[in-house]
């Protein structure tokens, strides 16, 4: 599978997903608002996922994914699968005993991640008992994780991309019924979530059956721990926490702090916050989960140059979708929000704190974009330690900035204080990368990234002129009329990013319509 249609096909079932994402937000805001209940609910959501994003998509992908492709390579099917096996079955004993871990000390876990709630005993209680509901899910959605690095080292990203929604459409129904049957409804979207992460497990594990693959647990302990292999693993998987995972360890300092700021504030941020992630998830996602492997693949072969082609292609691809998403996010925040979120109980005075906040977050996007490119040209090396070391100045940043600008700017600064942290990390990694020789910028790929930001700053110019135009011709409008008008300047924004890519010649709209044409042809 191509490098382009790898990505196509994680990111278009994540965009799926990301759909699915919105839907079940929409139902979180429409019940639950912006208050107590909903702060404590998110805060017991992004806890499960916080470990998540570290220990399996974070840490685990960036170490496993490259050893396992490298050992697909040199060994073969059968002994992959054998390490896949063990990695696995000594991740799964550890997550276990470190669930209990915090099943226990939950209480402490919650004064920790919310300081800001200790005022509100019952506000406390709330989130303790949801999150000792929810935690489970980090097990199931982990074993999930090393399921979809298997079937992706194999060039299988359809199912795993498709995951996500399960969990998605299992929160949406599980709110829908509880507001019906139950007083709290906050405690079924709770169960929903760790429902769902065993459903995502049986469904990968239909798939890894449709390829022959079978995981037969070993819980040897004491054997796994001694095997030279699986050491080689969980060294790198250590630092490869903090590495992987700093985007969402600064999602949980300004998580901490934010608390601190006013009730609400948790959920103003959380809302923005997942705007950003539909291209973050869809586009940064997708290229780090297509280059991984394959990077590691043409690095083992020594295809040095092939593998800085596939890295410019990475970065080029990156920028083209992230920089026009991050400008569309600045212009339409109010009515992107307004459009999704402002229903039931969430006010119109949400809307505006929450679209202050994305404009924050969207200055860097583009940034976090691109170090998802960059950051697996290290992992496919081996070298797990060196995004440790970029991490740590990072996650320093961003506390120092949230400190600054958190008085002042309420949870706006603490946004912006994250958008300042990422181009603190871009500019580690552009600099890492060109020192050790393992990739620099050509004049050739400057020049097209110069061009991507000249055509971005021309759809801005041209989606705000639309969007003045349709304020002052219908200032007030229906939600129906509301969403046609964001339809509307949202194509006029992609048709004029196109024209100027055209004559740019970023893109080769003739060429990319005649293999479309061709496609359809074969089928």
């Amino acid at each position: 599978m191509s490098f382009i249609k790898s990505i196509a096909t994680f990111g278009g079932f994540t965009m799926v997903s990301r759909v699915t994402g919105f839907l079940r937000d929409m139902i979180i805001a429409n019940f639950l608002g912006a208050g107590a209940v909903s702060d404590a609910f998110l805060v017991s959501f992004k806890l499960p996922n916080l470990f998540r994003s570290l220990f399996a998509e974070g840490a685990f992908t960036s170490a496993f994914v490259p050893l396992f492709s490298s050992k697909l390579v040199a060994s073969g099917r059968d002994k992959s699968i054998e390490f896949a096996a063990k990695a696995i079955s000594l991740l799964t004993f550890f997550l276990i005993l470190f669930v209990i871990v915090f099943e226990l000390g939950m209480p402490y876990v919650v004064k920790f991640l919310a300081p800001g709630f200790a005022d509100d005993p019952t506000k406390v209680a709330l989130t303790i008992e949801l999150c000792r509901i929810t935690f489970p899910f980090l097990l199931f959605i982990s074993i999930v994780s090393f399921q979809a690095g298997i079937l992706n080292s194999f060039d299988r990203f359809a199912a795993p991309a498709a995951a996500p929604i399960i969990l998605n459409i299992g929160i949406i129904i599980a709110g829908l019924v509880s507001v019906v049957l139950l007083d709290m409804p906050v405690y079924g979207m709770a169960w929903g979530v760790t429902v769902s992460g065993i459903i995502e497990v049986i469904w990968l594990k239909y798939f890894l059956n449709r390829e022959s693959i079978k995981i037969r647990p070993d819980f040897a302990i004491k054997k796994l721990m001694q095997d030279a292999e699986i050491r080689t693993l969980f060294k790198r998987i250590a630092p490869g926490v903090v590495g992987a995972g700093i985007y969402q360890i600064n999602m949980v300092v300004d998580t901490i702090l934010v608390s601190l700021v006013a009730s609400g504030a948790v959920s103003w941020l959380y809302y923005a916050n997942r705007l950003q992630q539909l291209p973050l998830g869809v586009i940064g996602a997708a290229i780090s989960v297509a280059l991984l492997p394959l990077l590691s693949r043409k690095l083992k072969a020594g295809e040095t140059e092939d593998a800085a082609a596939v890295q410019d292609k990475a970065v080029i691809y990156g920028m083209m979708m992230s920089l026009p998403a991050a400008i569309m996010f600045i212009c339409l925040s109010d009515s992107l929000v307004q459009l999704l979120f402002e229903h039931g109980k969430f006010t119109a005075a949400d809307t505006a704190k929450t679209a202050l906040a994305l404009q924050a977050y969207a200055v860097g996007l583009p940034c976090y974009v691109m170090v998802k490119a960059l950051m697996p040209n290290f992992f496919a090396r081996g070298d797990t330690k060196t995004p440790v070391k970029y991490s740590a100045v990072v996650f320093l940043s961003n506390l120092i900035m949230n400190l600054i600008l958190m008085k002042p700017f309420g949870h706006i600064g603490i946004a912006a204080a994250t958008s300042i942290a990422a181009f603190v990390s871009l500019y580690q990694y552009i600099r890492g990368l060109k020192k050790r020789g393992y990739w620099h910028f050509s004049s050739e790929l400057k020049h097209k990234l110069a061009n991507i930001a000249l055509c971005s700053v021309f759809m801005g110019i041209c989606i705000y002129a639309a969007q003045y135009g349709l304020n002052t011709l219908f200032p007030t409008a229906s939600t129906a009329f509301l969403f046609i008008k964001l339809a509307l300047i949202g194509t006029i924004g992609l048709a004029t990013f196109l024209i100027a890519a055209k004559i740019t010649g970023i893109l080769d709209i003739t060429a990319i319509i005649k293999n479309l044409l061709l496609r359809r042809k074969r089928i």
